[in-house]
């Protein structure tokens, strides 16, 4: 059969697509490497649990037009993020808020958590931080940075934090209330019933090749379909011809307990350097669940090679120069458009994804 699209990955940004453009008529044809749908949002339920088995995707957004298109696919519950970060067996809440600052120096005001945060900085003698361990620094203080943000950083990204850029911390919120939300959008929550679903609905009318990889039968799937829609690596889809962009892979380590309750919290960050994992996931929590068992997940961070799943992107000076080398490339083709994570080599949230998805779909299939 020949296809109007074939779409590589059925991740949300593929699935999107697909979605749309069956909407319009057109013939899809979605293939993944994997042995499911859904990529790295795909759920699985075990014991009555929806387990995240790729790392835990909490839904949020402040624009009210993503919102609005993805509770088209599944009822979303009120889970608002609030992880907790374990030193050493002290906890501490994340983001950083005015409890943090009160367990760390009993300051109890915004005022004496400022006058401390600021001491602290003024010590520090950084005016222009030039990469993560001094955008830190210059954030939060000294204490803060060596006790819940040094070790962390440096198991998640595998470099020491001096090497790594800026822009990672600019994420990481920091309130002088007593808020322990970490996002600070209008909307927020996790699908009940899990992620899979929605993709599932997405892709309910498209035809799907699992255990598909789009390299092993390049030739022959290229003859089927009038564009490709790639959500894959853009250097390997170009067979690394300008060399190799770099990746952050992770290991999850899942295990079921006969316990109902293992730590009380849907997400803790372990941020010491005494544990080779940086968090533990459990899975129930996101929908308060009162099953009898547990499940949870231990998240380690590893150093990206070919062959490894590619979870994050390291967008420094060196990867992002050489990722605009084949960006022009892709920019030259008619019959290819790049998405995605992996495909636009952007670090991405799952409503960032949506949003370039849907904008994807107005250029190309006047939406």
């Amino acid at each position: 059969m020949k296809y109007d699209y074939l779409v590589v990955g059925s991740g949300l940004y593929g699935s999107i697509f697909a979605y749309e453009a069956s909407q319009r008529g057109k013939k899809c044809l979605v293939i993944d490497k994997r042995s499911h749908v859904g990529g790295n949002i795909y759920t699985q339920e075990v014991e009555g649990i929806h387990v995240h088995k790729y790392g835990a995707h909490i839904f949020h957004t402040s624009d009210k037009k993503v919102w609005k298109y993805i509770q088209q696919f599944a009822l979303f519950n009120r889970y608002t993020n609030c992880p907790i970060a374990n030193y050493k067996g002290e906890i501490y809440n994340m983001p950083f808020n005015m409890n943090t600052f009160n367990k760390l120096w009993g300051v109890v005001t915004p005022e004496e958590a400022k006058a401390k945060i600021q001491e602290q900085i003024k010590e520090s003698g950084i005016t222009e931080p030039k990469n993560l361990e001094e955008q830190a620094i210059s954030l939060v203080g000294k204490d803060i940075y060596e006790k819940l943000v040094q070790d962390y950083t440096q198991k998640q990204w595998g470099r020491p934090c001096y090497e790594l850029p800026t822009f990672i911390i600019k994420r990481l919120p920091v309130r002088f209330t007593y808020d322990n939300n970490y996002f600070n959008d209008l909307y927020q929550g996790i699908p009940i019933g899990g992620y899979t679903q929605i993709i599932e609905k997405m892709l309910n009318k498209v035809d799907v090749r699992l255990n598909c990889d789009f390299f092993e039968h390049r030739k022959e799937l290229e003859t089927m379909c009038d564009k490709i829609v790639f959500t894959g690596m853009i250097d390997q889809f170009y067979d690394y011809c300008y060399g190799t962009l770099e990746y952050r892979s992770l290991r999850f380590e899942e295990e079921v307990l006969d316990i109902e309750n293992y730590q009380g919290n849907a997400v803790v960050n372990y941020n010491s350097a005494d544990e080779p994992y940086t968090r533990i996931i459990e899975h129930k929590h996101f929908e308060y669940g009162t099953q009898e068992k547990t499940i949870i997940t231990r998240e380690y961070p590893m150093a990206w090679q070919k062959g490894d799943e590619p979870f994050y992107p390291i967008n420094d000076d060196k990867n992002n120069e050489l990722y605009a080398k084949y960006k022009a490339l892709a920019e030259q083709e008619v019959k290819v458009i790049f998405g995605g994570r992996l495909g636009m080599y952007k670090y991405l949230d799952m409503h960032h994804v949506i949003k370039e998805a849907l904008k994807c779909v107005k250029e190309n299939l006047n939406f």
